[in-house]
């Protein structure tokens, strides 16, 4: 059937239909999931791709997770060729066989047949509690191998025409921390994707095989058209962006980093990565099919907003990756990955951010705040029972975009979120004793990044390590973009009875009972100068506790009078104006 043919309302409800598909897949996670990053912080991903491999609808999670899961299921069709029949679901997390992310990132895919015939696969994937290997929770610094990080699933069948393979599940769940947590959030990532392929049979069932199968040619032309429009919009020409990372947790206090060059050449563009350093020992090393779906995933802000949400194979064919193998942006086997979502994924963020930014100024988009995330681990005598804890709380706020400050309180990896104090306080043996908006942490720009985060709990359980491995920006920040400052440093501390022990990031700790864990984050880079900041913009900041008198004046050049009004007169002689 072709487009000319293709009733418009109907392309639209097929079209939506697959986007609400993935939103009610999440909800059925999440509503069913015990895990507390699962089920609240949202660290999961969906997404629908047809029989060939093409992607039809990936609407929401984490880049790394989700946008290059073609590559998954392309392994899928030649390894099980021949082999594929409806009721099976398959498991993988390997990075090496299956384009996968990092071992705790668990994918469930389904192929879903439509009267006998193979038509769709669909995913559910999420970050496991734990996924075996020497310390739980997986961000384990000093791995001698991929294998030390966590149990290696290549795409394997744990259901087979409906029925489970026990044998197997019972292997793996032998092989976790938590076998009954990792047992319920793996029965409710199934049954995620059972809903998808009950949805999508109702539609084919409604609509038939041929109308649905012309929309998705027809939705993926569409978007081919409009990303290649929006290419053509960027001067021809080459531009560079580069971000690092603190160290690998190995070599320590070495940055690592990730350089991009984004060629635009008419309506193509090629993202090339082969000026990044070599893959290093240290388990930040990321490979190719996770470095591919974040420099998607980075690029797509730059282009028409509307657009946001209908993003599928077509919106890919124009962009070319190349990332070289032995860099630590496709490393080779057995490199340990177990930090790249957060220490490379968001470097590769950083230096599109950058090269984008030249390219499209008046689209500049900053750098958000360095993740502060630990993996803390131990007893909680309340129950006797072990624990992994884990959250996105001490994070900063999101960098600034041209037009636009920071959005605050913004968690920027993917589709995550904050948790819920009071709830924290009930799973975990910790006390939160301050979550507050930090001033003077904020990138400083015509348009501000969002403020840092000033963060305190502490242990009241059993002694406990805490490994910092998805923590970075102790000595690495965050660039801005045409002038706007960086991402502010970041700072951990422990706090003792002895006084503030300084806790650095990509480490293992140790953190005993009434030990606290007091956190200074950085906020988002900003984008402009700081001196062309609109002064009412800087009162603002400064009434709200953003910035301080002391840096309103140093850093964005305002001056105040005692009544907190703007001082004009003394504002124009540090700017320099003219009167």
């Amino acid at each position: 059937m072709g487009s000319s043919r293709i009733d418009p309302i109907t392309l639209s409800t097929i079209w939506h239909t697959f986007q609400r598909v993935c939103y009610e897949m999440r909800e059925v996670l999440e509503r069913t999931a015990q895990s507390y990053l699962i089920g609240r912080l949202h660290d999961n991903s969906v997404g629908i791709w047809d029989a060939q491999g093409r992607t039809v609808a990936i609407p929401v999670g984490l880049a790394s997770q989700f946008v290059g899961g073609k590559f998954t299921v392309q392994y899928i069709l030649a390894k099980f060729k021949g082999d594929l029949h409806p009721g099976d679901v398959f498991l993988t997390n390997d990075p090496y066989n299956g384009g996968n992310t990092h071992l705790p990132d668990w994918g469930f895919f389904r192929p879903i047949f439509y009267k006998g015939e193979l038509v769709f696969f669909t995913l559910c994937r999420a970050h496991m509690t734990d996924t075996g290997g020497a310390f739980p929770g997986g961000y384990f610094p000093n791995g001698y191998d991929i294998h030390s990080e966590g149990i290696c699933i290549p795409p394997i069948k744990v259901i087979e025409q409906g029925r489970e393979r026990s044998d197997v599940m019972g292997l793996l769940l032998n092989n976790v921390r938590f076998r009954d947590a990792v047992r319920v959030d793996n029965a409710s990532m199934i049954a995620s994707t059972k809903i998808c392929e009950k949805r999508l049979v109702e539609m084919l069932d409604r609509y038939g095989r041929a109308v649905v199968m012309a929309c998705i040619d027809e939705m993926m032309d569409r978007t081919e058209r409009a990303v290649r429009e929006e290419i053509r919009k960027i001067p021809d020409g080459t531009y560079f962006g580069e971000s690092a990372t603190d160290d690998d947790g190995t070599e320590l206090d070495v940055p690592v980093w990730v350089r991009t060059e984004i060629t635009v050449k008419g309506d193509e563009m090629l993202v090339d990565f082969s000026k990044s350093d070599a893959q290093r020992k240290g388990f930040i090393n990321e490979v190719y099919s996770a470095t591919y779906s974040v420099a998607i995933a980075a690029i797509v802000p730059f282009f028409d907003t509307s657009l946001v949400d209908y993003h599928n194979e077509g919106s890919m064919r124009p962009i070319k990756v190349v990332v070289p193998e032995g860099t630590v942006v496709n490393c080779r086997y057995p490199a340990t990955v177990g930090g790249s979502p957060v220490n490379i994924s968001e470097r590769v963020c950083d230096s599109i951010y950058g090269a984008m930014s030249k390219a499209l100024p008046h689209r500049a988009v900053a750098c958000p705040c360095r993740h502060r995330g630990d993996y803390t681990y131990g007893p909680d005598p309340r129950t006797g029972l072990q624990y992994v804890r884990t959250g996105f709380d001490h994070d900063g706020g999101a960098g600034a975009v041209a037009g636009y400050d920071g959005y605050v309180g913004a968690v920027v990896m993917g589709a995550v979120q904050r948790g819920n104090v009071e709830e924290e306080e009930v799973r975990y043996p910790w006390h939160m004793m301050i979550y507050e908006i930090a001033p003077d942490l904020e990138g400083a720009g015509k348009w501000r990044g969002a403020p840092g985060t000033i963060w305190e709990a502490m242990n009241e359980g059993g002694d406990v390590g805490m490994a910092t491995g998805s923590s970075d920006g102790d000595q690495t920040q965050g660039p801005g973009a045409l002038g706007g400052e960086p991402t502010p440093l970041n700072k951990t501390y422990i706090r003792k009875n002895s006084g503030l022990a300084l806790a650095r990031s990509h480490r293992m700790h140790r953190v005993v009972t009434g030990d606290s864990v007091f956190k200074l984050s950085g906020g988002g880079a900003g984008v402009g100068p700081p001196e062309e900041r609109d002064p009412d913009k800087v009162r603002e900041d400064v009434l709200n506790g953003f910035v301080s008198l002391e840096r309103a004046r140093s850093v964005y050049q305002v001056a105040f009078r005692p009544d907190m009004e703007i001082d004009h007169t003394q504002t124009r002689a540090l700017r320099g104006v003219a009167r």
